[in-house]
Formats: structure tokens, sequence, C-alpha cells
């Protein structure tokens, strides 16, 4: 392991950075960097394939010899600084991150490099989500069901806000995941021959109706305005959940993990 650095003031050019990178997209897009918390996320991100570059501390929350542990089979030891509680208070969302933060180079989530495992790959889709909490939970149920992947359409925020890191609880790095324009996925899906089923109230079939054992992708929209036409138009079937109760709609994803796991329950999981 790399000298153990310190940091008391908050001053230093690097607290501001991790600031910076915490609070602006435009300046994680620029250095590639993003900023996660808690061991958890940090063991996920490293099972991802994330490189680490740094690891901060706070020596009464978090003792160097557990730090020591979490690195110690990275090919390429960060760099690791030990911080004060007043910097650790400043940097840290919550004070139960269990006393550590760290830097990681973002991926470029290009759909070309999208994989797809096998013959009959189960992928969802999201356009234009704009709640952090709910990208979240979307990539919490791709990762609870194990799906060959997430694409997110005409994307509103880059993926590594923190409030998509910590929503997710780090299952933005467990997650096989691409962005691209509407046009450029549904493009990519005809292309790989996957259905595309798209939940929306008009000219829909329910969707226990649906053979979804081949390749598939389940798109959700929005819950305000649902999905653009150009997916309404281009879908091999649209799809509904029927629902009993005054409203119409319900969380985009609640709507999905019941498309999802009703897939899932056909493929025999």
């Amino acid at each position: 392991m790399n000298e153990i650095k310190q940091i008391s003031s908050l001053q230093n050019p690097l607290v501001k950075k991790i600031f910076s990178l915490k609070e602006k997209s435009r300046d994680r897009k620029k250095s590639g960097l993003f900023v996660l918390e808690g061991v958890r996320e940090f063991n996920l991100a490293i099972k991802g394939k994330y490189h680490i570059e740094t690891i901060f501390f706070h020596g009464p929350l978090m003792p160097i010899e557990k730090v020591r542990t979490l690195i110690q089979d990275l090919e390429t030891p960060p760099n690791v600084i030990e911080v004060s509680k007043e910097v650790y208070q400043k940097l840290a969302h919550r004070e139960t991150t269990e006393g550590m933060l760290a830097l990681a180079k973002s991926k470029s989530h290009n759909l070309m490099e999208f994989p797809l495992n096998g013959k009959h790959p189960l992928i969802l889709v999201a356009e234009a989500p704009e709640k952090p909490g709910n990208i979240g939970a979307l990539l919490r149920t791709a990762d609870a069901a194990n799906l060959d992947g997430v694409l997110i359409a005409n994307p509103k925020g880059d993926l590594y806000n923190p409030n998509i890191v910590r929503s997710s609880i780090g299952c933005i790095f467990t997650v096989n995941i691409a962005t691209g324009t509407s046009e450029e996925i549904i493009h990519f899906l005809k292309e790989n021959e996957i259905a595309i089923y798209c939940a929306a109230l008009s000219s829909s079939k329910i969707y226990t109706s649906i053979d979804f054992r081949g390749a598939n992708a389940i798109v959700v929209g929005t819950e305000a305005t649902g999905l653009s036409e150009e997916w309404l138009k281009n879908a091999s079937d649209n799809i509904l959940i029927p629902m009993e109760g005054e409203i119409d709609s319900m969380n985009v994803s609640v709507s999905a993990a019941i498309l999802i796991f009703e897939a899932k329950r056909q493929r025999a999981f």
C-alpha cells in the first residue's frame, strides 16, 4: 500500500475536488471520476471491475487495518488518505457509510459494447428516466432478476450522480448498462432480433398473456408522460398491468418489477 497521507482542512484542493464531483455532472464527465461511499458499494465496484483511484477513510469509523484488507487483492493499489472528522462529515452523505469514500473511474456505457449473452436475453429499457431514486430502483430490480442488462434511452443526466449510485445500493456496478437515443436503441434491438414489449395503456395486451421466453426487451417510460410515440409504433406488442383502483399507473420501478418477474416466472427463474 502506498504511503498514507492525511487531510484535515476543508480548504484542501482535493476536498474541494471531491465536493465538486458530487455536485456537478459537468465535472464528473470532464474528469471521468465519480464518488462512491461505503464498504458495500466499494466491494461491488471492485466486483464490477471499476478502477479505484483514491480511498478516503476516517480512522475512528474505519480502522486502517480494514482498509488494508479491502484493497489487499487489487492489482493497482489506490492512493489512501486519512481524513479528519470535519472533512469526513463534509464529504459523506451519511455517517452510516462506515467511514470511507472513494474516487473511481467511470465507464463509457457505449451501446455498441453492450454484451448480449445467450440466445434469449431479457433486457429492461427505460426511456428518459429523470428521478435518481427511480433509476436506482430500476437497477436494483435488474440486479435482483439477474437481467442481461439495462438500456437507458435519452438519458436526462449522468449515471454517476451520487443519488443514483446511492439509491441503487451499488447495483449500478453489477448490471450491464448502456445508453443511447431511442432511435439507436430501437435499431439495436431490432438488429439483434429482440422483441420489444412497451408498457402502455392504449392498444395493449395484459402482460400475463405475453410469451416472454424468447429474446425480449421490456420498455417503460416516465410516470408523467409514458413512452414516446417512437417506441409505441415500433413495439412488438404494448402491454399493461390491470389495475382495480382509481388510478391508472404505478411507480415506474414497481411496474417494471412486476413485468420483469413475470418474464422470470415464465423462464422458470
